[in-house]
């Protein structure tokens, strides 16, 4: 009885664990008005933070977004769980970059090869030197996707481990 009661909850727990991880991220309903703040100098930001990148061994992630996007906060609130943030903290710096109505920050856009037409919100992976190593706008359907597609994504683009 014992054994059966233990695989039974066993069983319930992997079921729930397996659902939770495919559960797609949410758009919270509290938004962080300061996410993309039009009053920032976007070049100055992603410099410094490209300086600190280097200082620390990580890799740059530019998300390019807007305050009216429902996806980007969706992005954002599935940086912030427990299983994305360690890894997402270990290995990258965050710039959210604004793009208003696709009218603001466009010389950035198009520094860091990000393709607008796809839609928001879109990602660059940067080098510790500011190199472009990716860009895509395959988040800009987050709300469907889920905390395993961020670490997908996140363990693809980390720096490789130290020597």
């Amino acid at each position: 009885m014992r054994k059966l009661t233990f695989t039974a909850l066993f069983l319930l727990t992997t079921i729930s664990f397996a659902q939770w991880a495919k559960a797609p991220l949410k758009i919270p309903s509290q938004r962080d008005p300061n996410l993309y703040r039009a009053d920032i100098d976007a070049q100055k930001e992603i410099t410094q933070t490209i300086n600190e990148a280097g200082k620390e061994s990580k890799r740059v992630l530019l998300v390019f977004g807007a305050a009216w996007c429902g996806d980007c906060y969706a992005l954002d609130y599935g940086f912030h769980q427990p299983r994305v943030a360690p890894l997402l903290n270990d290995n990258f710096k965050v710039v959210h970059v604004n793009v208003g109505r696709f009218d603001t920050n466009l010389d950035l856009v198009k520094k860091y090869h990000v393709d607008l037409e796809k839609g928001i919100p879109s990602l660059a992976v940067l080098n510790p030197k500011g190199g472009v190593l990716y860009a895509t706008a395959e988040f800009e359907r987050a709300r469907v996707m889920t905390e395993e597609d961020l670490i997908t994504f996140l363990n693809a683009w980390k720096p490789p481990p130290q020597k």
